[in-house]
C-alpha cells in the first residue's frame, strides 16, 4: 500500500525514529526493521544512470510513502504504475507486525529509462520485522507496562512519568558485612524485592539474519549509580553497573528477559539521582568490522531520596541508651513508652561505650518506590561511642543505612543530629511542602562560627523533597536546634504547633508569681549549691541580660520560621526557658522543656524543677495549660543528673523511629531549592 496524502496515521508515524538504508542496483538487501521505526530508502541512489521512472511492489505487511515525486505525472506502462524519479526521491516504509520468519517482508523496485517500456534494472529489500521494547514501571503503579511512551524521561507531579529506584542500602543476607549495594552479588531472592524490575521484550522470528545482537548499556557516569542483575544458570548475576558498561545477549526469538535494577547511591552534590539504561540492536555487516547500532530504546529512573520523618508522625519504636546513673531515666522512658503502647530498644553500655546521646548519633527516615518502602537510618559524622550502633544494630533486612563521611577536623557539635529536625507538611505562599522542610542550625550570618559540615548539608539539599532551612544555633554552647524548638501534633488546620523556648515567657511567669507573694519559691531546689529564688533570678542583672540575648537569638529564628514555614503567631506556643552563658554561648539554666520526646499525643518533657506553688511546679502548670487544648498528655521526666548537667535533655538522650508519610514523594510538583 502506498500512502498518499499524509493522514493522521501517517503524521503519527512521522514521529517514529527513522533509519536510512541504501540499496544497490541489481541487488536485494537483507534488512532488520524494528517495529515502531521507519526505513528510509534513497531511490535515486540505487537506480541506473539516466533512469527517470520507477515502479514498486511490496508484501502486505509493509506500509509505504513516496516523498519528493510528482504524483501528478504518474503513468502506466504494461500495467505497471510508474513514478517520476528525481535526485531527492525517497521511500519511507514501516512494517506493521513482527515477522514470523526471516525475510517475510519484501519490496522490489524496477527502474525505467526515458521512453522505455521495459525496466532497465531492478533492486529490492528483504525485511524482517522485530519488536524490541525495554520496559519499566514508568507510570508508577507497581507494574512494568509495555512500551510506555514516556519511559525515557522523568517528570514530577500527580501525572508524572518515569521509573523509580531504591538505593539497595539494607542487608538481606546474614553473610554480608555491609549494605547489599556495596557488592556485585545477590545472595537472596529477598534482595531482589528491593530492586526495580526492568523487562526487555522481544517479538519476532526464532532467529535473525547473521550479524545481529542485543546489548544493554549505560554511560560510565550512570554505571557508578546503579547495578543490574539477570538470572543466568539459576543464579542472579551482576551484568551491568560499576565497571560493567554493557551486557550482550543473543537474539533467540520471542521472549521476555527480566532484569532487576538497584540504586547504589543517594542523590548528592553533583548527582541529581537521574540515571538511564539503554537497549540497542547491533548490526555487523562484515565479520571483523565493528558493530553499529540500528535501534536504541531507553528508560529513565530517578533514585528515591532519603525522606526524614518529623516528630508529628506516628511513632513505632523508641531508642535509648543504658549508661551509669541513668537508671531512673530509663525507668521513666519505659513507663512513657508503655503508656504509648510502643516498643523500646535499649542500647547497653558494651555497645554505646558510655555515649548516651542517642538523638545526636542518627536520624531516621525512609525510602519509597511504588513496589517497596523501608526505613533508613542516617548516621551522623560525629563518631563517638555510639558510632557503631546504627550499622551494627540497625542495618538488616528492609532496614537501610547511609552515612556521610567528613574530615575529622571539620566535624563540630553542629554535625550531631540534635541539630537536624524536620517540620510537618506546610504550605508557604501557595507552595506546598507535603513532606515538610529540614531544619538545621548554623552560625549567625555575619560570623564565621560553627556550621554543619558541607558534605552533610549538600546531601540534605540534594534530596530536594524537604528543602532545608538554615537557622541560627551557634549562639548555643552545644548548638542544636532541638534546644529551642520542637513540633507537636495539633487538631487544627495545619495539624501541628511549633513550640519555641522562651525566656520572655519564663520571666512573665516569674514576675506574676513574685507579685502573688511567691518571691521566695526556689528554682532547681536541691540541685544547685547556690539557692535561686524567683526574686533572685529576676533581680540578677547578668541573668536578665543573658536571657535578653537568648530571646533575641530565638526571635531571629522565630522570624525565619514564620517566613519559611508560612506560620503565624497562632501557630507558635512559647515554652518557658532560661539560659546562662558559658564562654559566651548559652546553656539551659534549668531543664529545657522544649527538648522533649513526642510520642503521638504523649509528651515526655524534662522536669524543670521550677518554683513550687501550692504543691505543683508553676512552670509545669503553665505548659500543661498551654498544651491541654491540643489534647496532649504531659509527663515530666527527671533528667537533671543524668542529662541536664551534661548539657542535654530528654530529646537528646532518645530517638524515635516513625511511620513514613503516606504521601508519595514523586507526586510533588517539581521541588525548588531551600534557603
Amino acid at each position: 500500500m502506498v500512502l498518499g496524502a499524509p493522514d493522521c496515521q501517517v503524521q503519527r508515524d512521522r514521529r517514529m525514529e527513522s533509519r536510512t538504508v541504501r540499496v544497490e542496483r541489481g541487488q536485494r538487501a537483507q534488512v532488520v526493521c524494528v517495529l515502531g521505526t521507519r526505513i528510509v530508502i534513497d531511490l535515486n541512489g540505487g537506480s541506473p544512470a539516466d533512469c527517470k521512472w520507477f515502479s514498486m511492489r511490496h508484501s502486505p505487511n509493509i506500509e509505504t510513502e513516496i516523498l519528493n515525486s510528482d504524483a501528478s505525472n504518474q503513468k502506466v506502462v504494461n500495467g505497471e504504475k510508474l513514478w517520476p524519479l528525481s535526485r531527492k526521491t525517497v521511500l519511507e516504509l514501516y512494517m506493521t507486525q513482527a515477522s514470523a520468519e526471516i525475510n517475510d517482508g519484501k519490496i522490489t523496485f524496477a527502474y525505467y529509462g526515458k521512453g522505455a517500456d521495459a525496466p532497465v534494472d531492478k533492486s529490492g529489500v528483504y525485511l524482517t520485522a522485530v519488536g524490541i521494547s525495554l520496559d519499566v514501571d514508568a507510570d508508577r503503579d507497581g507494574v512494568v507496562e509495555k512500551n510506555n511512551p514516556h519511559k525515557a524521561s522523568w517528570t514530577w507531579g500527580p501525572n508524572g512519568q518515569g521509573a523509580i529506584l531504591l538505593v539497595n542500602c539494607d542487608k538481606d543476607s546474614l553473610f554480608s558485612r555491609t549494605v547489599d549495594g556495596d557488592d556485585n552479588i545477590s545472595l537472596s531472592k529477598t534482595d531482589l524485592l528491593d530492586m526495580s524490575k526492568m523487562v526487555l521484550r522481544i517479538q519476532g522470528p526464532e532467529k535473525l539474519p547473521t550479524g545481529y545482537q542485543l546489548m544493554l548499556h549505560v554511560s560510565a557516569t550512570d554505571a557508578q549509580s546503579l547495578g543490574v542483575f539477570y538470572l543466568h544458570s539459576k543464579v542472579y548475576t551482576h551484568v551491568l553497573g560499576r565497571q560493567k558498561l554493557f551486557y550482550k545477549t543473543r537474539y533467540t526469538g520471542t521472549r521476555e528477559l527480566e532484569f532487576f535494577v538497584e540504586g547504589l547511591r543517594f542523590p548528592d552534590e553533583g548527582f541529581d539521582g537521574l540515571v538511564s539504561i539503554k537497549a540497542s540492536l547491533l548490526e555487523t555487516q562484515v565479520e571483523g568490522i565493528p558493530e553499529t547500532p540500528i535501534f536504541t530504546d531507553s528508560v529513565a529512573f530517578r533514585i528515591s531520596p532519603l525522606i526524614i520523618t518529623p516528630n508529628t508522625l506516628d511513632p513505632i519504636e523508641v531508642y535509648v541508651c543504658s549508661v551509669k546513673e541513668n537508671y531512673l531515666f530509663l525507668k521513666a522512658i519505659n513507663n512513657l513508652v508503655s503508656d504509648a503502647k510502643l516498643k523500646v530498644r535499649i542500647c547497653f553500655e558494651y555497645v554505646n561505650r558510655g555515649d548516651r546521646w542517642m538523638q545526636d548519633e542518627m536520624e531516621f527516615g525512609f525510602i519509597h518506590a511504588p513496589h517497596k518502602s523501608f526505613p533508613v537510618v542516617l548516621d551522623s559524622p560525629r563518631d563517638r561511642g555510639l558510632k557503631d550502633f546504627p550499622i551494627r544494630q540497625l542495618l538488616g533486612p528492609d532496614f537501610g543505612y547511609v552515612t556521610k563521611v567528613a574530615d575529622a577536623d571539620e566535624v563540630t557539635s553542629l554535625d550531631s543530629f540534635g541539630n537536624l529536625e524536620v517540620s510537618p507538611p506546610v504550605t508557604v505562599r501557595g507552595k506546598n511542602y507535603p513532606l515538610g522542610r529540614i531544619l538545621i542550625g548554623s552560625s549567625f550570618p555575619t560570623t564565621s562560627g560553627r556550621r554543619m559540615t558541607k558534605v552533610v548539608r549538600d546531601f540534605l539539599q540534594a534530596q530536594r523533597v524537604q528543602p532545608p532551612i538554615e537557622l541560627f544555633s551557634d549562639w548555643l554552647f552545644v548548638g542544636h536546634v532541638d534546644e529551642f524548638l520542637t513540633f507537636v501534633p495539633a487538631p487544627n488546620r495545619k495539624g501541628f504547633r511549633l513550640l519555641l523556648a522562651s525566656p520572655a515567657a519564663c520571666f512573665r511567669i516569674l514576675q506574676d508569681k513574685k507579685q502573688e507573694g511567691h518571691g521566695d519559691a526556689a528554682i532547681l531546689q536541691g540541685f544547685e549549691t547556690k539557692r535561686w529564688t524567683v526574686t533572685k533570678v529576676l533581680s540578677t542583672d547578668i541573668i536578665v541580660k543573658e536571657n535578653g540575648y537568648a530571646q533575641h537569638c530565638i526571635d531571629w529564628n522565630r522570624d525565619i520560621l514564620k517566613k519559611e514555614l508560612g506560620l503565624t503567631e497562632d501557630d507558635i506556643i512559647d515554652i518557658p526557658a532560661l539560659f546562662k552563658l558559658q564562654d559566651g554561648q548559652a546553656i539551659a539554666f534549668f531543664p529545657n522543656m522544649v527538648n522533649m520526646i513526642v510520642l503521638g499525643k504523649i509528651l515526655g518533657i524534662p522536669k524543670p524543677y521550677g518554683p513550687v506553688i501550692k504543691e505543683t511546679c508553676c512552670l509545669e502548670d503553665y505548659v500543661i495549660d498551654q498544651l491541654k487544648p491540643l489534647d496532649l498528655t504531659c509527663t515530666f521526666i527527671d533528667d537533671v543528673v543524668s542529662y541536664h548537667k551534661k548539657l542535654g535533655e530528654v530529646h537528646c538522650g532518645t530517638n524515635v523511629r516513625r511511620k513514613p508519610f503516606s504521601f508519595k514523594w514523586w507526586q510533588m510538583e517539581e521541588p525548588q531549592s531551600g534557603n
